[in-house]
């Protein structure tokens, strides 16, 4: 099935959208609809309107439309298309955005959270080299099924990919195999759920973490949740490929992105960070630089060998350079591809685990 003749033949959701004889909603305000509007506009996809969740409407406008709720366009329009606008990862919005997709064509478009490319058929074809050797290397059917079914998703926008090759973070959790003498790193630590989640993981049996967030108020959340933990590092600073100063979006929140303009906060590697003592694992989730918090760990890499799990959705090409990369720095590890329910696919992850 992996092959690029199979991907080339399947029809892409703006081909969908730009053909389509029935009106186009868009479900969901803020930055994700206009990110979608762009798109919209640069494929000439018009716009029937926007509606958001019945709490969210008040008399709002959102780039020209006024926001409405659903049931009143079912009243009015016998049949349309929506397109999500916007990141479902709470299991009651998901099983909401499902039923909603029992009544009506839903299309969920794999919009990186970093960056503008799109990965279209021709995106696929450039690339496809790339994307075939990552396959070839995924250590389990499991994995080898999610990357199938994420790069369908990717060109189609079809839900029921997703649904196919999800899994729990108990099963995610196996692959790494943490014992009793774990050192880890988190970077892009937020205030502190994958800290707990570790822990609860090796029982509270640990050696040493170290939590890595750039933003202050999620910063202050992370010591406050840790601070009845033992041997726990809370550096508030963004991980990456050196030392200094980098400037990050205003927002707040977990998704904080470099940017052109914003605030200035401080930047560490994971190697300055440990100051040549080991670790046994490190998370990556720095929204779009982890290329360059993977190369900020060198050192640490090279020497210790660690486990890795590292976020594979922030920039569209993600999917392919950061297995490629992980390869070619432990050649050795096994590699795993795991998603986690959320619309769209951005809960997915590489895990990087010695060979048993």
């Amino acid at each position: 099935m992996f092959s690029i003749e199979y991907f080339s033949s399947l029809t892409p959701y703006i081909d969908v959208l730009k053909n389509s004889p029935l009106p186009i909603f868009i479900y969901g305000m803020g930055d994700g609809c206009a990110k979608l509007a762009g798109i919209f506009e640069r494929y000439k996809i018009p716009c029937a309107g926007i509606f958001a969740s019945d709490e969210f409407v008040r008399d709002k406008t959102f780039l020209g439309h006024k926001i409405r709720r659903l049931a009143d366009i079912e009243r009015q329009v016998e049949d349309f298309i929506i397109v999500l606008a916007f990141g479902a990862g709470y299991a009651s919005l998901i099983e909401k955005i499902d039923r909603i997709a029992k009544r009506h064509r839903l299309i969920v478009p794999d919009m990186p959270v970093v960056g503008d490319g799109l990965f279209t058929i021709d995106y696929l074809q450039e690339n496809f080299g790339s994307l075939e050797a990552v396959y070839r290397l995924l250590a389990d059917s499991r994995s080898r099924l999610c990357y199938e079914s994420l790069i369908e998703y990717r060109i189609t926008g079809d839900i029921s990919c997703l649904k196919r090759c999800e899994t729990s973070r108990v099963e995610a959790y196996s692959l790494l195999r943490l014992g009793t003498g774990e050192i880890y790193a988190d970077l892009g630590a937020y205030t502190g759920d994958t800290v707990a989640e570790f822990a609860s993981a090796v029982k509270g049996k640990y050696l040493r973490i170290y939590a890595v967030e750039p933003d202050r108020r999620n910063f202050r959340k992370l010591t406050e949740n840790t601070s009845g933990m033992p041997s726990v590092t809370a550096v508030n600073a963004a991980a990456g490929d050196f030392c200094g100063a980098v400037t990050v979006a205003k927002g707040g929140g977990r998704m904080i992105k470099k940017s052109e303009s914003g605030i200035s906060v401080p930047q560490v590697t994971l190697d300055s960070v440990l100051g040549g003592e080991g670790c046994t694992y490190i998370k990556y989730d720095v929204e779009g630089a982890e290329m360059q918090a993977l190369r900020g760990s060198g050192r640490t890499i090279a020497k210790y060998k660690p486990k890795l799990n590292v976020a594979l959705y922030h920039r569209v090409d993600d999917i392919f350079k950061i297995p490629l990369y992980v390869h070619s720095m432990l050649p050795e590890h096994r590699l795993y591809i795991r998603h986690f329910p959320y619309y769209p696919a951005w809960d997915t992850n590489l895990y990087a685990v010695p060979a048993i």
